[in-house]
């Protein structure tokens, strides 16, 4: 993918195994949109979909050794049930391979998901957990 181009307009729909494998690529090269593995292994419903929306092109100054990365928002699936939103910095050929969301009913549905739950930070506030936990 030619980090030129715009931003890609395609939702991407994950698993939890996938999910984990991109927050620990992002812990493991300090991107700055990201939240800690062990926090998404203990918390994300083990055979949950999350998803991926590409937001923007993140190109840290400060970072020439890396590549543009994509800020994606994240809706992620709890084990609890519950579900929360979150920034993920994803590079460009990981983002590329995984499934994309093939009917509109589905985006549909994860778009009003994502509009209608809270950020991860809330989520611990409200469940008395702290934001610290991150």
């Amino acid at each position: 993918m030619d980090s030129d181009q715009p931003v890609p307009r395609e939702v991407k729909a994950i698993d939890t195994a996938s999910l984990c494998r991109l927050e620990e690529r992002a812990h493991d090269l300090s991107l700055n949109a990201r939240l800690d593995p062990s926090w998404v292994r203990a918390n994300a419903a083990p055979d949950g979909t999350h998803y991926l929306w590409p937001a923007l092109w993140n190109s840290p100054s400060h970072r020439p050794d890396l590549p543009r990365q994509l800020r994606c928002e994240s809706l992620i699936t709890l084990r609890t049930g519950d579900r929360v939103v979150t920034w993920l910095d994803v590079l460009p050929d990981d983002f590329t391979p995984l499934a994309r969301v093939t009917s509109r009913e589905e985006g549909m549905q994860a778009t009003q998901l994502l509009d209608r739950s809270p950020s991860v930070r809330e989520w611990l506030l409200r469940e008395g957990a702290g934001s610290e936990r991150l």
